[in-house]
């Protein structure tokens, strides 16, 4: 059974269409990455499988539970981290634990402290326990929130842009500690974000959303292949004549081929990477070149989606 799934999911606000029949699952362990750029729809279709907004049309379930008729089963299963933080800047970081604890129904204190060390411990946090959380970094916050959204132990964590506004040393803590959650506890990730490089590094699959609808899903291999078509080889030799030139377009398997005379370099596009990659290297030695290096040129998911969405990312 996926832990997500959602059927035309699709929320109006009077004529505004933010998010438009979106169908997709994810798979119990999996990180699922929601990209797009900001105003996409990404945080409200997150609201909709936290039961914190109905849908006005279509289906979801989260946890194999209905997200309007389950709402409460719902909104116990899972943790949710928002853009902003939404700590009690007065409390210390264990009263912010405390708190939130003891709101998700933790009610027994031996439990409750457990929970709340193990958390902040796995955190980096335990500590700072006791400086009121109005004193921690951008950076620190998001951990603290973190911890808090797990404090239930819930099944299903929703991450709405967790590296947002973070300095690089903060932003590759969380995604390393996202990456630890999912190894350590198979935690079920929804991460909504706009950040390439986290979704290029942590999710097994995603979706790119555009005016609330759907445009792409799958591996970041396969979105990128999808969107920028297949990649190219870039063959450095020592010499690189006509007979090597014929040779090579000779394959069926190449699309195209472009000569950098000055570089002895050759770029040739190619159908299918694995399959092609070998008769190239076997045709060039056939007739008689030598091969000073083979890369495979290939663009970042971030390049393969801005081109996709046209520009649009921030």
């Amino acid at each position: 059974m996926p832990s997500i799934e959602t059927e035309d999911l699709t929320k109006r606000f009077g004529s505004l269409t933010a998010v438009d029949h979106l169908s997709f699952r994810v798979d119990p362990g999996e990180i699922f990455g929601l990209l797009g750029p900001n105003g996409a729809g990404k945080t409200t279709t997150i609201r909709m499988l936290a039961s914190l907004i109905e849908p006005t049309e279509g289906c979801a379930r989260v946890g194999g539970h209905d997200v309007v008729k389950e709402s409460l089963r719902v909104r116990e299963m899972v943790g949710i981290l928002t853009e902003s933080p939404s700590l009690y800047d007065r409390l210390t970081a264990e009263e912010n634990m405390e708190f939130f604890a003891e709101a998700y129904g933790i009610t027994d204190r031996s439990e409750r402290s457990k929970r709340i060390r193990e958390l902040l411990e796995f955190f980096d946090l335990w500590e700072r326990r006791n400086d009121k959380a109005g004193g921690f970094s951008k950076g620190m916050k998001q951990k603290l929130a973190l911890a808090r959204a797990l404090v239930h132990s819930p099944e299903i964590l929703f991450l709405d842009e967790p590296t947002s506004g973070l300095d690089p040393r903060s932003a590759k803590d969380i995604r390393d500690l996202m990456e630890e959650l999912s190894e350590r506890e198979n935690q079920t990730i929804l991460l909504s974000t706009h950040r390439l490089e986290d979704a290029e590094r942590l999710c097994s699959r995603g979706m790119i959303i555009r005016d609330g609808g759907s445009l792409i899903v799958g591996s970041p291999d396969e979105l990128r292949r999808r969107m920028t078509g297949s990649p190219f080889l870039e063959v450095r030799l020592r010499r690189v004549d006509e007979g090597i030139i014929r040779s090579i377009r000779t394959l069926e398997q190449v699309s195209n081929l472009s000569i950098d005379d000055d570089a002895n370099k050759m770029i040739v596009g190619l159908k299918d990477l694995e399959d092609a990659t070998p008769l190239i290297v076997r045709r060039i030695v056939e007739a008689g070149g030598l091969i000073l290096s083979v890369e495979t040129l290939e663009p970042s998911l971030e390049e393969a989606y801005i081109k996709l969405v046209g520009g649009e990312a921030e």
